[in-house]
Formats: C-alpha cells, structure tokens, sequence
C-alpha cells in the first residue's frame, strides 16, 4: 500500500539519489555527490529551508519532492514552491505525483498562510508539463532569469 509522508533522515540517502537520476534525466546533468548530500541534509538541519514529502511502498522510497517557500509581500502570503520532483521509472505514470501534490495542497490548506503553489519545469518535458495541466496548474506569464553569484563556490 502505497504511504505518502513527510521525509526523515533515514531518507537522505534515497532523495540524493533522486535528485542525482533527475538532474541526469531532465539536464544530463552530473551533479556534485558532496555539495548535493551536503544540500539535502540542509534541508533537515535548518527548518527553514522547506520539507521533503516521498511516496513509500513495502518499506521502498518510490518518489520524492522539496517544498520551498518564498513570501509575496502582494498577496500578504507564502508561495509554496515544488521542486525536485522524482518518480522511479517504475511506478512512473500510476499517478504517483497526483498523490503526492494532493498531500502538498493539504498541508498547504492546513497552514492557512500559503497562497499558491509554483513550480518550474523544462522547456522541453512535455511530459511533465501535461501532469501538472490535468492537476489543474497552468502556465503563469512569467519568464525566469537568472544570474550566479559570482564567488559562490570558490
């Protein structure tokens, strides 16, 4: 039976190599094993930094997602940001992420200060793009920019 819950550290290990397969996948990326471990123990050290939720079968971590949060001083509210989304190609399309985003908007509603959920996702990932429309999130009119620090990592 499949478990929807709030990751815990026992869990690090499964969501580092999530974010591993995902950056792969979607970027063909290889991301930095130390920094990446280092990012997601982060997350479970210093409680502002968001929360992971992950879908569980028979004691096995099947997919995973970070919830981020930014303030809009326009809405008087937080943006709860989805990210990291990752699904084992095994259980991919049995409407894993369905359940996953159904706990997020719970807590979401739970919290009472949340008004919207975002995310971002490739150009290119079709896929993932028409999930997220049958879920009922649509494309925003927004454009994202962005410009590294540069001395971050030095």
């Amino acid at each position: 039976m499949m478990k929807i819950r709030l990751a815990k550290e026992p869990d690090i290990d499964a969501l580092v190599e999530f974010n591993q397969a995902m950056a792969f996948e979607t970027e063909g990326k290889r991301l930095n094993e130390a920094t990446l471990t280092a990012g997601v123990r982060a997350v479970f050290s210093k409680g502002d930094r968001g929360f992971y939720v992950v879908a569980e079968e028979n004691g096995k971590i099947l997919g995973g997602l970070l919830v981020t949060r930014e303030w809009s001083d326009w809405r008087n509210a937080w943006f709860w940001w989805i990210q990291s989304v990752y699904v084992v190609p095994e259980a991919r399309g049995k409407g894993l992420y369905r359940e996953l985003s159904t706990f997020v908007w719970a807590m979401a509603a739970e919290a009472g200060d949340v008004c919207g959920i975002r995310l971002y996702v490739e150009k290119e990932n079709r896929v993932a793009q028409a999930v997220y429309q049958r879920l009922g999130m649509h494309e925003t009119e927004y454009l994202m920019y962005e410009q590294p620090s540069p001395n971050f990592g030095k």
